[in-house]
């Protein structure tokens, strides 16, 4: 696997969970993550999002790396990035610094599947149909067949990401090891949507 930071700066954000190969528009403007990233940016342009939990200064375990793929500066002083998501990583424990923002040292060999490309032979039809029914009812537009173009791992980790379910659900997925554990709880959390208010067996194409 390819070798990525041990130690990693950390923007906790509530109500973003953010996917491997999937892209991710930030507008920074908070002085700490100012400073966070511009450090990244210099360095390796490496840094992890996780989501914040209620309490106070608590995070989730499971986060997602990402690099810096864009960097634009405002005229007031905002910065606005787009973030390419690399690999999910475990937090192992907080680096005490002396930086306005968090490092955590990470961990990722549960995830060595993220970089990965080998997935197409893995079934997510009956998710897609289901997708497809459950976008609609919620009023979501999607260009299905420019979709289906997508890498299979990003296809499903896409979904993930901006599919109307909750945080909640949405870190479970993320906390899904395996590409196939991942398609078999997203479309268990459709199904319960679709269930909940009545799927009549329309087909999309």
């Amino acid at each position: 696997m390819k070798k990525f930071p041990e130690t990693i700066p950390v923007f906790p954000l509530s109500g973003v969970i953010y996917f491997p190969k999937t892209n991710l528009p930030l507008n920074i403007f908070e002085q700490r993550y100012l400073d966070l990233v511009n450090d990244a940016y210099k360095k390796d342009k490496f840094m992890g999002m996780v989501q914040s939990k209620k309490e106070v200064d608590n995070v989730y375990s499971i986060g997602c790396l990402g690099k810096i793929s864009d960097l634009q500066k405002s005229a007031d002083g905002r910065i606005l990035i787009n973030l390419t998501g690399i690999s999910r990583f475990r937090i192992l424990k907080e680096i005490n610094n002396n930086k306005l923002y968090r490092e955590f040292q990470v961990d990722y060999k549960n995830f060595t599947n993220d970089i990965s490309n080998n997935h197409n032979d893995i079934d997510s039809n009956a998710l897609m149909e289901k997708a497809k029914i459950f976008f609609k009812k919620n009023g979501l537009l999607l260009n299905w067949k420019e979709f289906e173009k997508l890498e299979h791992s990003q296809k499903i980790n896409t979904l993930a990401m901006i599919a109307p379910i909750t945080n909640e659900e949405k870190q479970k997925l993320l906390e899904s090891i395996t590409l196939e554990e991942k398609i078999e709880t997203l479309e268990s959390i459709i199904s319960f949507y679709l269930h909940q208010t009545g799927n009549n067996n329309e087909t999309i194409q």
